[in-house]
């Protein structure tokens, strides 16, 4: 039986898992949201915040509390586990994010049947997508980290939630503002937060009330949407671009590290299934 503690404790430990679409290349915090079965909630809230806004705050606020506790714990391992393990880590991500991809088809035809057009949208995202992705530090620049790019950076991590699919890690890779972004997470500086903070509230009050309008009349194709760019992003993450200085590498790698590899990649995808079991059971 659902316990109140049990609610909040799932909601605690959703948050945290969301964090990592924050701070982790290629990893979508909106999709994960999707995923675990809040983005559409989430999206409500933050577009008509007035609206039962004592019921959804203390909903969302052990979400809140867990983004923020994932955030802080997991930004120094991960830069360690990045610097040391890239392939092990992002090849364990992206069979998570591939074992989400069940959820998201059934997700997609929820409302209505899968027609042309949806699989139009799916093959543009994905292929149209993924390409700008890959070229995507032909297209923008550099900027330098500080009070307004870190504002910049707020704003592209929240259209990462209000856009599934969207990885907020990756542009801000190549803005070069990533490894300035994660110090200060590590650390939790307010000259870091506080401006990235600015930059999500600017970005859900201008942009929340659009996505969801698109998601209640365009629901198929929005989904269809995600699942495009999701593959996409996922295919790029294990493959290496020239064009970034921090995407995957497979020099001198050894058969130890393709076994983990290929191991960690399997058990992402059985966890991400777990988690998509486990929503359906708190549903």
């Amino acid at each position: 039986m659902k316990t109140k503690r049990d609610n909040i404790f799932i909601r605690f430990f959703k948050g945290v898992i969301i964090a990592l679409g924050f701070i982790l290349p290629g990893v979508s915090g909106g999709v994960l949201a999707a995923i675990l079965g809040i983005y559409e909630r989430l999206l409500s809230f933050m577009a008509h915040v007035r609206q039962n806004f004592k019921r959804d705050f203390l909903y969302f606020l052990p979400i809140g509390i867990g983004g923020i506790v994932g955030i802080g714990l997991l930004s120094k391992p991960l830069e360690y586990l990045l610097a040391n393990y890239q392939m092990i880590v992002l090849w364990g991500f992206a069979g998570t994010i591939i074992g989400t991809l069940p959820t998201l088809i059934r997700k997609s035809t929820s409302r209505t049947k899968r027609d042309k057009i949806d699989i139009i949208w799916f093959f543009s995202m994905f292929i149209g997508g993924g390409l700008f992705l890959f070229f995507m530090s032909e297209i923008l620049g550099t900027i330098p980290a500080n009070f307004f790019s870190f504002t910049i950076a707020g704003i592209l991590i929240a259209l990462g939630v209000l856009v599934p699919g969207l990885s907020p890690s990756n542009l801000l890779i190549i803005l070069g503002l990533y490894a300035p972004m994660l110090k200060g997470f590590k650390t939790f500086d307010p000259l870091v937060f506080v401006p990235i903070a600015l930059g999500g509230i600017i970005s859900i009050l201008t942009f929340s009330k659009a996505m969801e309008s698109l998601i209640k009349h365009h629901h198929s194709r929005v989904y269809h949407f995600i699942l495009g760019i999701v593959l996409a992003s996922t295919v790029l993450i294990l493959i290496p671009n020239p064009y970034s200085s921090e995407s995957i590498s497979y020099q001198n790698v050894t058969s130890w590290d393709w076994i983990l590899s290929i191991g960690f990649f399997i058990l992402g995808g059985l966890l991400a299934l777990w988690m998509s079991n486990l929503e359906e059971k708190y549903k």
